[in-house]
């Protein structure tokens, strides 16, 4: 909480609902022809969602609220649900409700149709610093788990000059990621007008994930970059092939974090212990049971919490193929032993800081002047709240149990 600001004041604040429509369409990441998502996670109906100006606090119905988009890195939210970890916790839960697109997960949130989601990391500094909606980083969701994809065509990076490449928001670790690749091999990212092979530009659109796979196949796109499993889709059904791996490129860094409304975690601590410690719980799960979580995951008849095949979940959770990407140089790094994905719900303020570095060097569409204001370290205190994963980590018998440093401190690698 701002200094200055009363209990009073911030949770009149907090409890006003705005709407993240014409903010998203500002900063280019709405996708306006959408239809209502529905989910149809494992063992109910699907979950229609209709918009909503309801500005009631978490738990009003007396049950927690999921919003998810369906890929790998929303596993530990849908991993709790699926072993009754919410529950174990005296947490009421409802189906998780699955959307199509970053922009309706983010509305949602705000509008406060869901209570817990999992967002990209940008995307919670853009709503925070942004647009002044007070939302809490609390964990983690996972780390890596995200693959640059490409025609098969593609060669290397240079041969993306004078294409199209798809990510699925401007404030993304995706976007991030790709404009250091490029700026790597000499090509210039632009986000209006055509690309050109000759000026050596590379056109940059907004997708929703599941639109990027068809868009290769038809070859409307010549890549795209995005969470998993749909990079492993494309590798099962011959659309495209792996590049490069987001984790290859920035040892074990956050694309999804797990987000709460800052309301919750002043007036309601011990329901935002129990929803964390769950998470968490969830990850330890999915790092020591891999096999299962994919089962658990995957599409399997009309019930399942991704919509995709087993075959793809099973790629990313196993890692299948590691020798094969370092032998073809998709990996650059073998030394760092970086997981196709993982799991560790520690959020280092190191991240944070450099993050912000970074997003400033980043070309989006929109003012991102806000970010020129921020001191990193700071940005990262009023952002996260991270005594909730300190207790949940203590309780699963500490940093060491997932790969963290007990010092809960690091220094950033990145390499493109």
């Amino acid at each position: 909480m701002k200094r200055g600001m009363t209990r009073r004041t911030f949770l009149r604040r907090a409890a006003t609902t705005l709407s993240l429509t014409p903010l998203l369409a500002a900063c280019g990441g709405a996708e306006k022809s959408e239809t209502p998502a529905t989910s149809s996670a494992a063992g109910g109906s699907p979950t229609v969602v209709v918009p909503s100006q309801r500005t009631s606090t978490a738990t009003a119905s007396g049950q927690l609220r999921i919003g998810y988009l369906p890929i790998t890195d929303a596993a530990p939210l849908l991993l709790a649900h699926a072993k009754g970890f919410y529950r174990e916790e005296g947490l009421s839960v409802e189906q998780p409700t699955m959307f199509r697109s970053w922009a309706q997960v983010a509305e949602a949130f705000q509008a406060r149709q869901v209570d817990v989601v999992h967002l990209l990391m940008p995307l919670a500094i853009w709503m925070r610093f942004g647009q002044q909606v007070p939302v809490k980083l609390v964990a983690w969701d996972h780390v890596n788990g995200s693959a640059l994809t490409v025609a098969e065509r593609i060669e290397r990076l240079e041969d993306l000059a004078g294409a199209t490449v798809a990510i699925p928001f401007w404030y993304s670790i995706h976007n991030v990621l790709l404009q250091r690749l490029l700026e790597r091999a000499g090509l210039r990212p632009i986000l209006e007008g055509q690309p050109s092979a000759s000026e050596r530009t590379v056109k940059l659109v907004v997708l929703a994930p599941a639109d990027m796979a068809p868009a290769l196949a038809n070859g409307s796109i010549a890549g795209y970059i995005v969470a998993e499993p749909f990079n492993a889709l494309a590798e099962v059904q011959k659309a495209g092939k792996i590049l490069r791996f987001s984790g290859d490129v920035w040892l074990d860094h956050a694309c999804c974090v797990v987000m709460l409304h800052e309301e919750e975690c002043v007036s309601r601590p011990d329901w935002a212990q129990a929803v964390v410690r769950a998470v968490v719980r969830a990850q330890r799960f999915a790092r020591e049971n891999r096999a299962e979580a994919a089962q658990l995951l995957a599409k399997r008849g009309d019930r399942g919490y991704l919509p995709q095949p087993l075959q793809a979940i099973e790629r990313v959770l196993l890692d299948h193929d590691h020798d094969r990407y370092v032998r073809e140089g998709v990996i650059r790094h073998p030394e760092w032993s970086a997981a196709r994905i993982d799991f560790r719900p520690y959020p280092f303020s190191s991240y944070t800081a450099a993050l912000i570095e970074h997003l400033r060097r980043t070309r989006v569409q929109g003012d991102a002047s806000f970010l020129q204001q921020l001191d990193p370290l700071r940005a990262h205190e009023e952002l996260v709240d991270d005594r909730f994963v300190r207790q949940a980590l203590t309780e699963e018998g500490g940093p060491a149990v997932f790969g963290l440093p007990e010092s809960l401190e690091r220094e950033e690698l990145i390499d493109p």
